[in-house]
């Protein structure tokens, strides 16, 4: 192959990568909503991190060398993984998956918000703009008249709201990894705080284990809680990874539409959700605000090269 044709290969691998990874995190996140209704939220969490606890054994060797980074690993482990984890499956109980997967597409814009508010990072007015965007196509999806999967508006609202709430506990998980990154590789960050949630998440989990009827759960629902657990662990992180390997960082967030489109094409396709016009106008909103993102990261690399 010719030089030049592997440079250009490179770039285009490295954005199906990308494109992937979001698309997968999009997917597992509209398909747990199934399971929401089989399991309760805490079991099913805690089940989640005990079967990816399994699948990172090999990253989990070693640990002691992580003590050093205790404290942020705990941190980021509490928010990213324990809270996010309850914040989005009850969310996801109360409503519909394209209405979480149009709300995540926000998390670029709150990931900058935290930057500004924790690390003192200076936004210009594109970054802005899509904070604003963002905000507002949260507020539509949680004002707006539709159809709630539980029969019940404000129950609609509530699941709106704590979708948001794992949107904001993920920025969190993103401002303390940026730190951590510099230290240890990204799949061992991964498992260690895995192990975290799992000590955090197992009094909660035993509790609701307690009577449940384990034998009533379909081998269907066996089978997505493992592709749940590994997809969110393991495979949605390499696949991210592996595309920023290729292509510059700044030109990765535009790729988290993925998401949400994900998310919609499954809950519309698989399970049966309906969409209205205020699906249609947050998504396009969240559209529009990652495009100002990408292009205020470009104009960052632009000004620094």
């Amino acid at each position: 192959m010719p030089e030049s044709s592997a440079r250009q290969g490179a770039p285009i691998a490295g954005y199906l990568l990308l494109f992937s990874g979001m698309a997968l995190v999009g997917t597992y996140v509209a398909l747990s909503k199934p399971l929401t209704a089989v399991f309760p939220v805490f079991l099913l969490a805690w089940l989640r991190f005990g079967l990816a606890a399994l699948v990172m054994l090999p990253w989990l060797r070693n640990a002691r060398a992580a003590r050093p980074h205790a404290r942020a690993l705990f941190l980021q482990s509490f928010f990213g993984n324990f809270l996010f984890s309850i914040c989005m499956l009850w969310g996801l109980s109360l409503t519909s998956a394209s209405a979480a997967g149009v709300i995540l597409a926000s998390l670029p814009a709150v990931v900058a918000l935290l930057g500004w508010l924790l690390l003192r990072e200076r936004l210009g007015a594109r970054v802005w703009g899509a904070v604003a965007l963002a905000t507002a196509g949260v507020a539509l999806l949680s004002v707006a008249r539709g159809p709630s999967p539980t029969g019940v508006g404000g129950a609609s609202v509530m699941g709106n709201l704590l979708v948001f709430g794992c949107v904001v506990c993920e920025a969190v998980y993103v401002i303390i990894g940026k730190r951590l990154t510099a230290s240890l590789s990204a799949l061992r960050i991964s498992a260690l705080i895995n192990a975290v949630g799992l000590v955090l998440m197992t009094p909660l989990g035993l509790w609701q284990a307690i009577g449940f009827d384990f034998a009533a759960v379909g081998a269907g629902h066996w089978l997505l809680l493992a592709f749940y657990a590994v997809s969110a662990s393991v495979l949605s992180t390499w696949l991210w990874l592996s595309g920023l390997q290729r292509v510059p960082a700044s030109h990765s967030g535009v790729f988290t539409i993925a998401m949400p489109l994900a998310a919609t094409a499954v809950g519309v396709g698989l399970l049966g959700e309906r969409v209205g016009w205020a699906h249609g106008v947050a998504l396009t909103l969240a559209c529009a605000g990652l495009a100002l993102i990408a292009s205020a990261a470009r104009g960052r690399e632009r000004a620094a090269s």
